[in-house]
């Protein structure tokens, strides 16, 4: 019986990843170029939008809360 060629394998999942990732992106430059056709938005894709519900730490007002301000210095073991 032959031995599985586990490297042609990953090549080849290496490929289709890429591939398909061409085309998502390749779909996503036609939505942008042509904009009010029937294809749904990047806003209406579920998976393309920005979670709103993160601050970025730059963003947040510095009230003196605990575990704001600047970092805390330990001891290494």
């Amino acid at each position: 019986m032959a031995k599985p060629n586990y490297s042609f394998e990953k090549r080849q999942r290496e490929l289709a990843k890429k591939k398909k990732k061409e085309e998502k992106e390749a779909e996503k430059r036609a939505r942008r170029a042509a904009p009010g056709t029937d294809a749904p938005t990047a806003a209406e894709e579920p998976g393309d939008q920005p979670d709103t519900d993160v601050v970025d730490a730059a963003d947040r007002p510095d009230d003196g809360e605990v575990g704001g301000g600047e970092p805390v210095e330990r001891e290494q073991p």
